[in-house]
């Protein structure tokens, strides 16, 4: 009998053909295997009794990278194309697209091992792959995965790399990156005044060492883009470096040659092993309280993840900074031409290569939380983006969903699969806007993607939803408008597959900010969502006024002023935070009935942050509350006995009042108790407030998002205090704005829309 087998997902650029190959051949099955526009295509001759059995071997021994999320086989009236033996064949490609893309990968321990290994002929070969890593996405121009459709299309494979690809013994068997010293890419070393020093692979790795330990700051093209580098040990080129980058606090991350040295400075635990050391190789931020590098007692550390950055760091064998080649606020410079232009102005020499990048991403980024090791993606790129999967979900296909402002992504659903965009970064600058919209061209067109609506946010003026309205406009498509914090729930409620619950689900939607159904700002929201009722808010914190608009979210202490307002004791003792002009001022916009309230607790954390002194004006957006959870860390790593909480309760109008809370907080303050006692109260009074209204309302089911729920503090404490309740949090994506075009997506699909 002949077969034909077909398998969806991620069996691309993983392996997936040989895989098959050596299965069939093991197996004794006769037939053949390619690549399609919607996965991996297989034919075999088997007796009708085998089909299911070789189906489940498939996806029994599938290779690690792969994710499979439908195989299915159908008898075919037709001969076999061949009576005997088992081949890969020349892919299959036409209009139709339904396949998922594979991320880029981390190099592997095997691909490790060769270029530190002098008789290997890929010894300091700093863009060695194999089939099972290198970058995946980043090069690719078309589907099917084929090298002919990827940046690697300028190298042709020498006569050892080729016998290498023929072989099916070999693990570089239809590996599409496989190359060598002979065939395959190239460093260039550039100095300061742009002149080509050299572009001999092997000096330019001797070079870049010798720029390292003489305090240079180099910027070196990884698989996403470039980074800046330089001596993590070296106090007076990380100035030079926050200088020129103009980032004077933000902390960066750091480098590590290997975890053993990681090891030796820094206790980790196996979560954070993994995640470090994984294919996907993010930063992960952890807990460094002794580290001069980690502002807020947090580090963010990665490994090597190419060969390139593998030698540089083994050589110099000690820890580097690693930080985006941009200026603060601008996307990661990714084109050899923009780099000359742009990065020496802060680096000291640049480190090209030859291959080009299709698709820019920044490196991911994850925590554990201490106690629970609850995972917390804070940026999902390299490695994860764009390709989402989730088998159970189902939704309405051709849907285009635009995002948010800051931290922006777009989503799209196209042939049942579902794509979420790396972090594009804040809109507000015109260069992520246009990073936007090439990375949008680019996916829709490996994809060959058309939608037929828009989703956007309902806040008219961020720039995604300019972009959405304009784009509807123009090609005549349905358009619709999400409100933002329900975006955030829908997003929760669809990653952990809760729509359809006939039991009711409390969200606890908090952030920054958000624009809300009533025309004011909100962030301190409380929805309950059922089957057959759909999605209500119940419950907010109490309006405080929006001051001075966007500027209140880079001065704490303008939060400070809004939310004590109505609290005469502390209004005086603030008032020294601000000149006697900027007092008049201000108090005259918190007279005016006018103003735009907010129900942020994004703001509310910034406010007590600013009351406490621990900060009043920031340099990057969510500086003070990371420093306010920082404090209350410092407290509970001390300190085991239970604290009290503050005031914090709802009204029988649903609203949550500061006022009482802020007057405990200021009697705490008068009685000098410590800063880190206050600010864990502060976090333990969030939880309780929680408490209290699930069992007024007597839901038992809880669902968090919003960017207040990267705070790991909090998380932990809604894990030890929430016990009762069944929690559910984020899984693949970020709480913070990166999952508002997924959320646009599951709200669209799932709920009422207008």
């Amino acid at each position: 009998m002949v077969f034909e087998i077909r398998i969806k997902g991620q069996v691309q650029g993983v392996g997936f053909r040989p895989f098959i190959y050596r299965l069939a051949i093991e197996n004794k099955v006769n037939g053949w295997v390619n690549n399609t526009n919607e996965g991996v295509l297989v034919e075999v001759s088997l007796p009708v009794n085998q089909i299911e059995s070789f189906c489940e071997k498939i996806k029994q021994e599938a290779p690690k990278l792969a994710k499979i999320t439908n195989i299915s086989f159908e008898e075919i009236e037709r001969k076999p194309v061949f009576e005997k033996g088992f081949h890969i064949i020349k892919s299959e490609r036409n209009t139709k697209t339904n396949v998922l893309l594979s991320p880029d990968f981390a190099i592997c321990p095997t691909c490790r091992k060769e270029i530190h290994t002098q008789n290997d002929r890929r010894f300091l070969y700093a863009f060695t792959t194999c089939t099972y890593c290198g970058p995946r996405y980043s090069i690719t121009q078309k589907l099917p995965y084929d090298r002919e459709l990827t940046s690697m299309e300028a190298f042709c494979m020498c006569a050892d790399c080729q016998k290498e690809y023929d072989n099916v013994e070999n693990r570089r068997y239809f590996s599409q990156t496989n190359s060598c010293k002979k065939c395959g890419v190239q460093l260039s070393f550039f100095d300061k005044h742009r002149a080509l020093l050299t572009n001999e692979s092997d000096e330019v790795l001797k070079l870049s060492v010798e720029a390292l330990k003489e305090g240079k700051i180099l910027a070196i093209k990884g698989i996403g883009g470039y980074l800046l580098m330089c001596d993590a040990n070296n106090e007076q080129t990380i100035a030079i470096l926050r200088q020129r980058k103009h980032r004077p606090t933000k902390p960066f991350a750091v480098m590590y040659p290997s975890l053993k040295l990681l090891e030796e400075e820094i206790s980790l635990k196996e979560q954070e092993k993994e995640a470090l050391a994984n294919e996907t190789a993010s930063i992960v931020l952890l807990n460094a309280p002794d580290s001069t590098l980690a502002t807020t007692g947090l580090l963010g550390v990665m490994l090597p993840y190419t060969p390139l950055f593998e030698l540089i760091a083994q050589t110099f064998a000690k820890p580097i900074i690693a930080t985006s080649g941009n200026l603060s606020h601008s996307p990661i410079v990714y084109q050899d031409d923009n780099a000359l232009a742009e990065l020496l102005e802060i680096a000291d020499c640049i480190i090209q290569n030859n291959r080009a990048i299709v698709v820019p991403q920044d490196d991911s980024v994850l925590r554990f939380s201490p106690i629970y090791n609850q995972k917390i993606v804070l940026r999902r790129s390299r490695g994860l983006a764009p390709t989402f999967i989730q088998a159970s979900l189902a939704l309405k296909n051709n849907v285009l969903a635009m995002g948010a402002m800051l931290k922006s992504t777009f989503a799209i659903t196209h042939e049942n699969n579902v794509y979420i965009s790396q972090y594009l970064g804040d809109l507000t600058d015109f260069d992520t806007q246009e990073n936007y919209r090439h990375t949008l061209k680019h996916l829709s067109e490996v994809i060959s993607f058309e939608p037929s609506t828009i989703l956007i946010d309902k806040h008219k003026m961020y720039p995604s939803s300019e972009m959405g309205k304009a784009m509807a406009q123009k090609q005549k498509l349905n358009l619709v408008e999400i409100q933002h914090h329900q975006a955030h729930f829908a997003a929760v409620l669809a990653e952990n597959d809760l729509f359809g619950s006939k039991e009711p689900i409390l969200g606890i939607i908090w952030d920054g900010t958000g624009w809300g159904e009533d025309g004011q700002i909100w962030g301190g929201e409380f929805f309950e969502y059922q089957d057959d009722l759909g999605l209500e808010r119940v419950a907010h914190f109490d309006y405080f006024s929006n001051l001075m608009g966007d500027k209140m979210a880079r001065e704490p202490r303008l939060s400070a002023l809004a939310i004590t307002h109505e609290v005469e004791d502390v209004q005086e003792f603030i008032r020294r935070k601000f000149s006697e002009t900027e007092w008049n001022l201000y108090q005259k916009f918190l007279s005016q009935n006018s103003n735009i309230n907010t129900s942020s607790v994004g703001r509310i954390l910034d406010g007590l942050a600013s009351l406490l002194g621990i900060l009043d004006k920031s340099t990057y957006e969510g500086e003070a509350a990371m420093y306010l959870e920082a404090k209350a860390r410092e407290f509970f790593d001390k300190n085991s006995a239970e604290i009290t909480s503050y005031n914090l309760v709802c009204n029988a109008e649903n609203k949550i009042n500061l006022n009482p809370m802020i007057k405990q907080i200021f009697e705490d303050i008068q009685k000098n108790v410590s800063i880190e006692k206050i600010a864990a109260k502060i976090h333990f009074s969030l939880i309780k407030l929680i408490q209290g209204i699930a069992n007024r309302l007597k839901i038992k089911r809880l669902a968090f998002s919003g960017g207040v729920w990267q705070n790991a503090v909090l998380v932990d404490l809604a894990f030890q205090h929430l016990d009762d309740f069944e929690l559910f949090f984020h899984k693949q994506l970020s709480p913070n704005d990166e999952c508002i075009s997924f959320g646009q997506l599951a709200f669209y699909s799932f709920l009422k829309t207008p």
